[in-house]
């Protein structure tokens, strides 16, 4: 008779047939039944009862109350297949783990904020069900960051230049449009001439391809379509080009829109562009950087995947 109160342990230490029988009692307790865990295990109720018993004899411990076509697990029972689950999801991360080399742990990536919102974090979900086992962090900024200072595995920029002294990688090219709500197109008259922007608000990312790029998007666009004196209509300024578009949602002028992270707003309707066909390829393009001595296989595995997202 097992009680809580008199538990006799004949060993200190399993062994192989325990170990066995410990499966055996896992299978059992996780579908609380004899009958299911035979289906599992390929035996019949009465084999799985039996290495129960014996289990239970050897250890010294009562692992299940049996009652008339029931079992339940005993308090001792309870506490020893929590430890066993525990144990069993552990040694299956560590085989993971060693069969995917390094392809585990922290990777922490930086990225410019509007890229990170509206293309980067919408499809992250599928990177995380590739690589589980990487533990994915990641950073926003409009500054070049010091890899050495921050910890930072890979860096996201937007930019006609990448440095000599990283490994940089494109991701793709860009191209600019204006976009605004149609309710916007319609009061400002924008679809009938392109000069009627002029009675309109432009918004822009001050930020868009340096650090003080100030209304540079809007005049690399205008100069392409021919529109004069571009800086001299009424504007409001951002540090993100996502924010720009949030505006431009909410009826506050026209945006300059990064047709890569504006698009499923167009699609939508959510947003229209005044004047089709005046896109411009941005000379400026989204690359990923990272330290030469910290291209790992995660970041590569990383750039990998951006790349496949593009397709």
């Amino acid at each position: 008779m097992y009680t809580k109160d008199n538990i006799f342990i004949k060993q200190s230490c399993l062994n192989s047939f325990q170990l066995s029988k410990l499966h055996t009692f896992e299978v059992a307790a996780r579908h609380s039944s004899f009958s299911l865990a035979a289906n599992e295990l390929s035996l019949t109720p009465s084999a799985i009862s039996h290495r129960i018993t014996k289990l239970e004899e050897e250890i010294g411990i009562k692992l299940f109350e049996r009652t008339h076509r029931k079992i339940t697990l005993t308090e001792e029972g309870e506490r020893i297949y929590q430890s066993l689950k525990r144990t069993l999801n552990d040694l299956n991360q560590e085989i993971f783990d060693v069969k995917s080399g390094d392809v585990s742990g922290p990777l922490t990536v930086y990225s410019r904020p509007s890229f990170a919102q509206c293309w980067l974090v919408p499809r992250i979900h599928s990177f995380k069900e590739r690589y589980p086992s990487i533990d994915l962090k990641l950073l926003t900024g409009n500054e070049n960051i010091n890899f050495q200072g921050y910890g930072i595995d890979a860096a996201i920029y937007f930019d006609d230049h990448m440095p000599d002294k990283l490994f940089c990688q494109e991701i793709f090219s860009e191209t600019i449009i204006p976009v605004c709500t149609s309710e916007y197109a319609k009061q400002h008259d924008l679809t009938r001439t392109i000069q009627n922007l002029r009675n309109a608000t432009l918004l822009h990312d001050n930020q868009a391809w340096d650090y003080d790029s100030n209304e540079d998007e809007w005049k690399t666009w205008a100069k392409a379509n021919h529109l004069e004196g571009v800086e001299d209509i009424s504007s409001i300024g951002f540090d993100r080009s996502d924010l720009a578009v949030i505006a431009a949602i909410n009826n506050a002028g026209v945006a300059m829109g990064r047709f890569s992270l504006v698009n499923k707003r167009l699609l939508s309707g959510e947003l229209i562009t005044p004047f089709p066909g005046t896109e411009v390829l941005c000379k400026q393009k989204y690359y990923v950087a990272t330290l030469p001595n910290k291209h790992t296989q995660k970041v590569k595995l990383f750039i990998e995947w951006l790349g496949a997202q593009t397709q």
